[in-house]
């Protein structure tokens, strides 16, 4: 079984790379803001109260997004394995992560890091936020936030899987098919 975490500042492309790791490898792909999307748009209590951070540009607290991803990953029970995307982001989370798996007797393989400027990132996410409507993606002070969130909570997930000899970084500038097989013959020379 293969269980991925790739991660990135907002706008990296982690949405984009997840859908192709995870037809190539058979995965389940769990995004964090498709989860989030999900909930809001079912008005579910969880994803209400997602929505009031998101909307301020702040990560959701961890209890509501691990009540969120331990569901998504229960109703598949069957899974060759899961990629997460956008989760964890702080060192907390990736413990409880890693409890939750442990008491299912499985593990995470191995997490890939797409690095990209943060002023390409805003570009993309500026376009994308126009293209798609989505409010917290349109703001450059919203998005300003969210890169700071990463790169004080996010970042030490570095060292965290660094010291399990799980973590890789992936160039995430270029083509889209050129990153994608830069993932691609990682993963291949890790399983």
């Amino acid at each position: 079984m293969i269980n991925l975490i790739l991660f990135g500042k907002p706008g990296s492309g982690k949405g984009t790379q997840a859908e192709f790791v995870k037809k190539k490898y058979g995965l389940i792909h769990i995004s964090t803001g498709d989860v989030f999307r999900y909930n809001i748009s079912k008005k579910t209590e969880l994803g209400l109260l997602a929505k009031s951070y998101m909307e301020k540009g702040d990560l959701v607290p961890d209890n509501v997004t691990i009540k969120m991803l331990e569901a998504e990953v229960n109703k598949s029970p069957n899974a060759k394995g899961f990629i997460f995307d956008g989760f964890p982001r702080t060192t907390l989370q990736a413990e409880i992560l890693d409890d939750f798996l442990q008491n299912k007797n499985l593990s995470i393989t191995m997490t890939i890091a797409l690095d990209v400027d943060e002023d390409i990132l805003t570009e993309r996410l500026i376009k994308r936020g126009k293209e798609s409507g989505r409010v917290d993606d349109q703001d450059k002070s919203k998005i300003k936030n969210r890169f700071e969130e990463y790169n004080n909570k996010t970042s030490k997930l570095i060292e965290y899987y660094n010291n399990q000899n799980k973590f890789y970084q992936v160039e995430g500038l270029g083509d889209i098919n050129e990153i994608t097989q830069r993932i691609y013959n990682l993963i291949d020379t890790k399983i």
